[in-house]
């Protein structure tokens, strides 16, 4: 058994900045529950990193943005650690290189659990002392619990990554009974809207990232949005009409991956006797042709669109649209790892925002007019990797609940993907 954090606060303090904390420390050892010492181990590509190192990573945040600057006398773990857990910040000096964190059969599984239970007890010292109460603390204590709900998701998606590469294909948990489940096509909607000057971005009230911010007008042109995303099916006529054989409907750098990597599905996807099958965290499974495609690349979504006769939205576009409508499509039921079909059919409303896939949209990663990067080591979290990539909207089935919203911005570069990545269509209103 692995060992659990303490210090997790009753129930009546539910909501409170020390109950999210612990309850996310929680969650994360509760995702790490069903994994082996040896499946904590491996990194199976460069993009991915074990869960091991997610665990003590998330862990290494607390203790040196908060507990080693505000906690009077606080004694590190291991001095080490510095060196093994810091992922990209070059404030903090040097670091295990990314695509060697596999390597790191030491420290051990059971010493990374110590190391969370060291820094759990230590963060209750600092709630005890009332310390919280600097907003500073506040403030940085809010970014961790952030931080650690995203690493939640990339320990899922890195692990099913290394169970996929496995040839036993093993499961990460057993496939849940859902009910009964569409299985017949799920029809197409669009949705219009007339453009005009909007804003975007988060304009305060509750967390949001750097990158977010700040809120500003912007000139949308009349567009049309589909009302949920493209599905397994529709990609299989991709598929089956040559899309990964013609050069046409590729961008020349995605052309060149299709090529040098040999892609002709998405990511996960094999046939076995004439059926194609995807892994997933519930491992191998037939593909159902009304659930959404995911695992594809941005060079996949933007050749399926021009197949399709559309385009991928921009993020503007896609911002405009949810914050219309921001109860639809909300966050899956908790434990559900996989796109579900849409559940209704077409009404005038966007289904599928949120809690299916991440949406790829036609937008680079840039700054927003007057961004300004956080002062200090935060600083290096999103600025720093605004170039050469591009903007997904929403979340995914995998995403923690409480971490999606409207102006949230992830990222990732074109021919990634490993993430829960999907698309939506859209169109210019003419």
């Amino acid at each position: 058994m692995h060992q659990r954090s303490v210090h997790l606060p009753p129930s009546e303090e539910k909501g409170t900045l020390r109950y999210r904390l612990f309850e996310t420390r929680r969650q994360s050892l509760e995702l790490a529950a069903p994994l082996t010492p040896e499946d904590m181990t491996v990194q199976v590509m460069d993009d991915a990193s074990p869960a091991k190192w997610h665990l003590a990573h998330v862990t290494w945040f607390f203790e040196t943005f908060i507990l080693a600057k505000y906690l009077p006398g606080y004694r590190l773990f291991d001095a080490a650690f510095n060196y093994c857990f810091n992922s990209y910040y070059e404030s903090q000096g040097l670091r295990q290189p990314r695509p060697k964190r596999g390597v790191l059969t030491r420290p051990s599984s059971e010493r990374v659990f110590a190391y969370r239970s060291h820094v759990d007890a230590a963060l209750a010292e600092l709630f005890a002392a009332g310390l919280e109460r600097d907003g500073e603390v506040e403030r940085v204590i809010e970014v961790g619990i952030n931080h650690e709900q995203q690493h939640q998701e990339l320990l899922l998606t890195d692990i099913l990554a290394l169970f996929a590469a496995n040839p036993l294909q093993p499961a990460y948990r057993p496939r849940q009974p859902r009910g009964r489940e569409r299985r017949g096509p799920c029809d197409l909607g669009w949705i219009d809207f007339a453009g005009g000057i909007h804003e975007i971005g988060h304009g305060g009230g509750g967390f949001a990232w750097d990158n977010e911010t700040p809120r500003h007008k912007v000139l949308i042109h009349p567009f049309r949005l589909a009302d949920r995303l493209v599905t397994n099916g529709e990609w299989l006529e991709f598929m089956a009409d040559g899309g990964y054989a013609t050069a046409s409907l590729w961008l020349a750098d995605g052309w060149s991956v299709v090529n040098r990597d040999g892609w002709r599905a998405p990511l996960y996807w094999e046939q076995r006797d004439g059926d194609w099958c995807a892994m997933s965290l519930e491992g191998a499974q037939p593909v159902e042709p009304a659930a959404p495609v995911h695992h594809v690349s941005y060079y996949e979504a933007d050749a399926f669109a021009r197949w399709a006769g559309k385009r991928l939205p921009l993020e503007s576009e896609w911002e405009v649209a949810a914050a219309a409508m921001p109860a639809v499509g909300g966050p899956l039921p908790k434990g559900v790892l996989r796109p579900l079909p849409a559940s209704s059919p077409p009404d005038g409303r966007p289904r599928q925002m949120f809690g299916h896939a991440w949406q790829w949209t036609q937008s680079a990663y840039l700054p927003y007019p007057r961004y300004r990067p956080l002062a200090g080591a935060l600083g290096e979290y999103n600025g720093k990797f605004m170039v050469g990539q591009q903007v997904l909207r929403g979340s995914s089935c995998l995403t923690p609940p409480g971490h999606s919203r409207t102006t949230y911005r992830n990222f990732f570069y074109p021919h990634q993907r490993w993430q829960v990545m999907g698309l939506r269509l859209a169109s210019e209103l003419v």
